[in-house]
């Protein structure tokens, strides 16, 4: 896969039984930068390196589905690796009739879940989408007392429907509000919407800190079910996953929101699935491209419906912001449920994401300026001792050449984290700011070397 976003630049699939499939290949995209100098901390220092490289949590999930947690809109079937929406053919999207508090009966005897619950529970709403053709439900997590709600893009846009969607918001106790459109950002799969009023936001946790076992409390509107409270551990960090973007389309009068249908981010430079990184014409909506996402892995059920909502910590703090569940197959209706392997955003990527749409409508993403593939699937490698990203080529001039990588140079860690292969490294590039600096470490003619780099910007 190419790491590079130019679109000149084509990336190699990976033919292994842990690498994407050439429907999950994507055109060329630029290995993600380190987020050091990010006002936030990196989204996935979870854990202090030597731990991590210990274990394999970076690694890409292997041939199952990854499906978008929206509920009850139109859209594409479930495909290996894509995000998908199970869209159902209804025009309107509302939230079903119940009751919509945190219920406790017993409080003498109530868990800190229960405590959690009901302290966060208002700070979560049920976000309903409609469009000319088709509707959804998905959740949100209220980010300031002034009304901003964080969620994900393919909710707001009905995984990539439509460009002007009509959006209502339910909060925790029945109220119903009309919701603006305030940005999305497709490369992370996140979007800020607003409402007007006073509100409680939820504050986030550093999800550089978190360690796999912690417990994990999920709060969302799973099925359109408003204020489900789930809860697990965290299972995995450092994932990497790639899915559909859900970038509205750019089309006749379904213009991208906030950009008249021109830009900040050109996501159709990436090559559909099945095209071998081929350059082409930007694709329509039901060809659409891949991103790149660096999550953490739950076993706290979620389901469509999901996608927005809070995944906690025990101090009622965000860690992430659920978006996707891997799943075997799907359901006669196209959408696969909770088999206990769920995803999120992890909370430093989400904030920083969030508050750069809030403060400056955009927000930046890492650029390497390397083309690479996975270890397993580069031929040119004959003797194969570890897994990683081998660069297929530099972009002159870019963040890489700077920093003195080169061409059959083997990328094993970018900020400390384990990159099994290119997945990993694109994942944690994107979600890099443009213009901070990463370590990266390679290996070339078996000795280890570590660079700093300064990453560009994905334009």
């Amino acid at each position: 896969m190419n790491d590079n976003l130019e679109p000149d630049e084509t990336p190699s699939v990976e033919p292994t039984s842990v690498e994407p499939t050439p429907a999950e290949s994507t055109g060329t995209e630029q290995v993600p930068a380190d987020q050091a100098t990010a006002p936030y901390p990196p989204a996935f220092a979870a854990t202090p390196a030597p731990a991590k490289k210990k274990s394999n949590a970076a690694g890409m999930v292997a041939a199952i589905a990854v499906t978008a947690l929206i509920g009850g809109a139109s859209g594409a079937g479930v495909a290996t690796w894509a995000i998908t929406s199970n869209l159902n053919s209804r025009t309107t999207a509302s939230a079903p009739a119940g009751p919509a508090t945190i219920t406790v009966n017993d409080a003498a005897n109530a868990t800190k879940i229960t405590a959690i619950a009901a302290t966060a529970g208002p700070s979560v709403v049920t976000v309903s989408v409609n469009a000319q053709s088709a509707a959804g439900t998905g959740s949100g997590v209220i980010l300031t007392e002034d009304g901003y709600i964080l969620t994900n893009t393919h909710v707001v846009t009905l995984d990539g429907e439509t460009a002007h969607p009509t959006i209502t918001v339910q909060t925790w106790d029945g109220h119903i509000y009309t919701a603006k459109l305030i940005g999305t950002d497709p490369i992370t799969d996140l979007a800020v919407i607003k409402i007007e009023g006073t509100f409680q936001p939820l504050q986030f946790a550093d999800s550089s800190k978190l360690n796999v076992g912690d417990e994990a409390i999920a709060i969302g509107a799973p099925l359109g079910l408003s204020n489900t409270v789930t809860s697990g551990i965290i299972s995995a960090l450092n994932r990497s996953i790639t899915v559909s973007s859900s970038a509205a389309p750019k089309d006749g009068t379904n213009q991208t929101p906030n950009d008249n249908g021109s830009g900040p981010f050109n996501f159709w430079e990436f090559p559909a699935p099945g095209d071998n990184g081929q350059q082409q014409q930007a694709p329509t909506a039901a060809e659409q491209a891949n991103i790149f996402l660096p999550v953490i892995q739950t076993d706290a059920a979620i389901n469509p419906g999901n996608s927005g909502g809070a995944l906690l910590d025990l101090d009622g703090k965000v860690i992430g912001i659920n978006v996707a569940i891997a799943g075997t197959g799907s359901t006669s209706q196209g959408q696969s449920g909770n088999i206990g392997v769920g995803f999120a955003i992890p909370s430093n990527l989400a904030k920083r994401v969030a508050f750069d749409m809030i403060n400056g409508g955009t927000a930046t993403h890492g650029l390497l300026g390397a083309t690479v593939m996975d270890v397993l699937g580069d031929s040119a490698i004959k003797t194969k001792t570890i897994v990683g990203a081998s660069v297929q080529s530099v972009t002159d001039g870019g963040a890489a050449q700077k920093a003195g990588i080169r061409k059959g140079d083997i990328i094993t860690e970018f900020n400390g984290l384990p990159i099994t292969g290119s997945i990993d490294l694109t994942a944690q590039v994107r979600a890099a700011e443009a213009g901070s600096k990463a370590t990266v470490t390679y290996v070339r003619d078996g000795k280890s070397t570590t660079v700093t780099v300064t990453l560009g910007e994905l334009k």
